[in-house]
């Protein structure tokens, strides 16, 4: 029987097709055949809104899910931070790749001083923005959209102070400008920094080849971030940020959730060490805690700006 070609659905953008190369190369090691289809999203061609504004859940999966569930596609491959807490009917992950890097990093042009000062920053994220701003409340935070070389190549034609940006994306590429510093203080998006593969449920031969590139230990550290993210019901806009580590000689997990108010005034964090084994509801439970503790009343204000 003729072998199946894997057709790799992912966005065009160059960290995109960087990720999809990085998929195809551990495919072909397996002996699998593969194919890259690139479309653009509609996260990539609307760039004059903020994202939040767009109103749209998973603005750079929706049409790779629709390829998906054509069957244009046999998989796809994104920015597991990118990809809506609920995926869609018929829709599965089936593998996450081990985590690079999770931090965020400041890309600055002139000098770090404003830090002491009046500056601006520029960010898409409303998570970034919010913990920008809670710790830097005189600096003025302005929109940044479009992929990784736009957004380095607009923050060098503006007057902008500065531009935070996921770590990972630049390393992959390349990019990293030595004129950066990592943001220790600053708590990530769920999932940042790890890579996730799709496919369509009914695919079976394709989900049980491409779950061998599974990492255990991202799968269940992203897992508990994202149930984090789906109970708080945040989407990809709210300001929203979760870490979740595995300490091998201590064989537990470490966790840090933390909601923002999106002007950065308001902050309800939370912090837990559990053994491995309570892994499952660890997103879910520490959720609730800080629902529980102003979270609801945030989460409703948080909703009620955003529809403005």
């Amino acid at each position: 029987m003729k072998q199946k070609t894997i057709r790799i659905g992912t966005r065009d953008s160059e960290l995109a097709l960087w990720q999809a190369k990085t998929v195809e190369k551990q495919l072909n090691d397996l002996g699998c055949k593969t194919e890259i289809v690139a479309v653009k999203s509609q996260g990539d061609i609307i760039l004059d809104k903020p994202l939040y504004e767009l109103g749209i859940t998973g603005i750079f999966t929706k049409t790779l899910d629709i390829a998906l569930l054509q069957h244009e596609i046999d998989i796809a491959v994104h920015s597991m931070k990118d990809v809506p807490t609920a995926l869609p009917h018929h829709i599965v992950q089936v593998a996450v790749l081990e985590r690079a890097n999770t931090k965020d990093i400041l890309v600055y042009k002139e000098g770090l001083d404003f830090l002491n000062s009046e500056g601006t920053v520029a960010t898409g994220s409303l998570r970034r923005q919010a913990q920008w701003l809670h710790k830097y409340p005189k600096h003025n935070v302005v929109d940044l959209r479009g992929n990784v070389n736009t957004r380095l190549q607009k923050l060098n034609d503006n007057n902008w102070n500065g531009a935070v940006f996921a770590a990972a994306g630049l390393e992959r590429l390349n990019l990293k400008p030595q004129t950066n510093i990592e943001l220790d203080w600053m708590i990530p998006a769920p999932a940042q920094g790890a890579m996730v593969v799709v496919a369509h449920v009914d695919n079976t031969e394709i989900v049980d080849t491409v779950s061998q590139l599974n990492h255990i230990e991202t799968e269940i550290c992203t897992h508990i971030e994202r149930q984090f993210l789906r109970t708080l019901e945040g989407g990809c806009t709210a300001p929203i940020g979760a870490i979740a580590s595995y300490n091998e000689q201590e064989d537990i997990i470490n966790f840090t959730g933390v909601l923002f108010s999106i002007d950065g005034k308001q902050k309800i964090e939370v912090g837990k060490k559990v053994a491995v084994s309570e892994w499952k509801k660890l997103g879910f439970n520490t959720a609730q805690e800080i629902l529980n503790n102003g979270g609801t009343e945030l989460m409703a204000n948080i909703k009620k700006q955003l529809k403005k």
